[in-house]
């Protein structure tokens, strides 16, 4: 089965995202020969339901994966120390695809992926959970800005072709007459065209190449992936920093980031159904509103089939949904009580409206919540 994925700071993502909430001499997990949490571990003086805000917990919580998730993580991470001064939170921004490795091998309690477990990792869940139930919760919606650096340049229409032939190599340079056409009012340099992708596996690569196979695919001609050909050039970066980093510092270059993390770099307006729309929060929203649930999966895997092609007028097509991946069935209490208050924070209108002010994302509607309650309280 197919899988589918604003502060202006910019914080390296080299580092772990490690919060050192007031661990005040609680259980912490184990550490390998590096010193890196591969578990998570804690006490309580009484199990709840996992609300964020009840009994005090403490110990420490590990989860790696996206990095699109950064800004958002880190104001997850400071408003739950509010909540559990007593929990310290280590998550480290490796990529989708490394945080998905990472906990199917036991090495994380949660992941962090910009595309849901697809059938074969799936088939893998019970050999890290204590049953084959998997927890799949789209938590951070945002939109993926095409970014691009032009002197004197903030924005450039295209229309989805025009995209695909950039990162398809089949339009090479700022001049072409494909992006003339679109941007009739600006004056374009002959400059040319420097594609930067991601090196690793990644779940924004996966979200935008699945864009570019729903709706430019006679263009765009290798599908939905995760890992960039190796037969296109370009520039390969990693993770979300180093993309924005290698945009920024080459003339004529273009690539694809989490929108909170463009900066100060040009972006595109995409052409949806006759006009070019901007990215922003709300536009990204709009498409999840037209999106429907993946077929066949348990009550608790909230996994969304983007509606890529929309063209409803507003929306912004390339947009990333981001999910925190979990067990239904832990081996020990302990971790699922902490899994499960965190994850109930993150959830809640407080740490939605964290991220979104700190992130620039799309808070999640009520209705998903209502959903998405459910399935953290099914955790133990």
């Amino acid at each position: 089965m197919k899988r589918s994925t604003l502060t202006r700071g910019l914080v390296p993502t080299a580092v772990v995202l490690s919060l050192a909430l007031a661990a005040c001499g609680g259980d912490e997990a184990g550490t390998d020969d590096a010193g890196t949490d591969t578990g998570a571990a804690g006490t309580t003086e009484s199990m709840d339901d996992g609300a964020a805000a009840g009994e005090e917990l403490t110990g420490t919580l590990v989860g790696a994966g996206a990095s699109s998730q950064q800004a958002a993580v880190q104001a997850w991470v400071a408003g739950y120390n509010g909540v559990q001064p007593g929990v310290t939170v280590n998550y480290d921004p490796i990529g989708s695809g490394g945080g998905r490795e990472l906990f199917l091998g036991g090495g994380s309690s949660f992941a962090g992926s910009d595309a849901f477990l697809d059938d074969d990792e799936l088939a893998t869940v019970g050999e890290v959970c204590a049953s084959d139930e998997i927890v799949q919760l789209p938590l951070y919606i945002s939109p993926v800005a095409v970014i691009f650096n032009l002197e004197g340049i903030e924005t450039i229409n295209m229309p989805p072709e025009v995209i695909a032939g950039v990162f398809a190599e089949t339009i090479t340079t700022w001049d072409d007459p494909a992006i003339v056409e679109a941007n009739p009012d600006v004056e374009l340099p002959s400059t040319s065209i420097t594609p930067v992708h991601r090196s690793d596996d990644s779940g924004t690569t996966e979200n935008f190449t699945s864009y570019l196979d729903v709706v430019a695919g006679d263009v765009w001609t290798y599908g939905e992936i995760e890992t960039w050909p190796g037969d296109l050039t370009g520039e390969a970066a990693p993770q979300t920093a180093g993309v924005v980093q290698a945009v920024g510092a080459g003339d004529g270059y273009v690539g694809y980031a989490d929108a909170s993390q463009a900066g100060d770099l040009g972006t595109v307006a995409v052409g949806v159904g006759g006009e070019f729309t901007e990215f922003s929060p709300e536009a990204a929203a709009t498409v999840l509103d037209v999106s429907e649930r993946v077929e066949g999966r348990g009550e608790t895997d909230l996994a969304i089939d983007l509606a890529r092609d929309t063209q409803e007028s507003g929306a912004y097509p390339i947009v990333l949904l981001s999910y925190h991946i979990a067990c239904a069935d832990y081996e020990d209490d302990a971790t699922a009580e902490l899994v499960k208050s965190y994850l109930t924070y993150v959830a809640s209108p407080e740490g939605q409206q964290a991220a979104a002010d700190n992130a620039g994302s799309a808070p999640i509607s009520d209705t998903l919540r209502e959903d998405v309650t459910v399935a953290i309280d099914s955790i133990q």
